[in-house]
């Protein structure tokens, strides 16, 4: 395992060895892929709606607890905007209690009903966000952290339209509390870069759906395998629900309806379920067949291998990055070779 490349508050918060959260991933989001990552030494979350069950829930956080050798690791809690869609938060919230989680990620609307329950049973909060303004209001509020994504993030990076490192760094002219940026990254020369402009650690999602653990067909692996950065698309901005996705049929298929008049979301019809993504992609291989959760971090993604594999590479790109950067920076007090031909005598 590479040695640890910093130590500030945000690997003191979650007792990891290397700055990296593995954010929660819909369906994807469950025990095995996130013990791969806890011992490798860095942060996952298990996401509850992943499950069909409050009892299968509560079972894969038993099965990661005996996975990671009872390392710390994650729950994500992601709000929905619609209607009837959070009923179970506050099961999430103590079932995950009750089996020892103490580290929560929280995604989507305000997490201002969640904090009271999370800090009452022992437990830190870090609430991801897509903008500054969203960040702060989360700062106010009590969060322990806040991640702030990009538009470049895979899934739903809201409205905004700001990278990641703008965003990063606009905010950290204004927070107080430890601060980790995502979307687009994917190698770990931009870990550093992250590290260098002040974050305190970097959360992803794309770089890892090819890993061995994550419980899709081997069929979508080899086609992120096959992208490049060029991997992605945006859809449903018409909706104000901007879902950044695999570039594939049926998201094209969006696209076109909205550039026709759809807005909204019943007129796309099982296009946009997850429950068509989960039976005819991650279970059937139709790679073409549903929408599939992307940013063009899935760029990076160049074989398909063990969760471990790609977080130990990641902190080796990260080391050779950094000692590049550390190298470099007497270099205005240097004299400068001459360049080869340019002799004066």
């Amino acid at each position: 395992m590479s040695p640890p490349l910093v130590r500030n508050r945000i690997t003191a918060l979650f007792g990891i060895d290397h700055p990296v959260l593995l954010g929660g991933m819909h369906h994807l989001g469950r025990s095995g892929l996130v013990a791969a990552v806890v011992r490798a030494g860095a942060m996952g979350f298990i996401t509850p709606r992943s499950f069909d069950s409050l009892d299968e829930y509560r079972e894969d956080l038993r099965r990661c607890h005996r996975l990671t050798h009872e390392r710390p690791f994650g729950v994500n809690l992601t709000i929905s905007r619609r209607p009837g869609f959070n009923a179970d938060v506050p099961a999430w919230i103590d079932i995950a209690l009750e089996e020892g989680v103490r580290h929560f990620e929280s995604a989507g609307t305000s997490p201002e009903e969640i904090i009271g329950p999370i800090h009452a049973g022992g437990g830190i909060l870090l609430h991801k966000c897509p903008s500054v303004r969203h960040a702060l209001t989360a700062e106010r509020l009590g969060v322990d952290a806040v991640g702030l994504v990009g538009l470049e993030e895979g899934g739903h990076p809201g409205s905004n339209q700001l990278s990641a490192f703008v965003n990063g760094a606009v905010a950290l002219q204004r927070l107080r509390i430890p601060l980790v940026i995502g979307g687009g990254i994917g190698c770990g020369a931009q870990i550093v870069a992250a590290l260098a402009m002040g974050a305190e650690g970097v959360v992803m999602g794309s770089r890892f759906m090819v890993a061995t653990e994550v419980e899709v067909h081997e069929a979508l692996k080899q086609r992120i395998v096959s992208l490049d950065e060029h991997c992605s698309i945006s859809i449903l901005g018409t909706l104000n629900d901007t879902w950044r996705v695999m570039a594939n049929e049926t998201a094209r298929e969006v696209q076109r309806m909205e550039a026709a008049g759809a807005r909204s979301h019943r007129e796309f019809g099982d296009l946009i379920l997850s429950s068509r993504t989960r039976e005819r992609v991650y279970r059937g291989g139709d790679v073409e067949g549903g929408i599939v959760s992307l940013g063009p971090a899935g760029g990076f993604a160049d074989a398909i291998e063990s969760a471990s594999t790609i977080v130990e590479r990641l902190m080796e790109e990260a080391h050779e990055a950094a000692s590049r950067f550390m190298g470099s920076m007497d270099f205005a007090d240097r004299p400068v070779a001459p360049m080869a031909g340019t002799g004066t005598g």
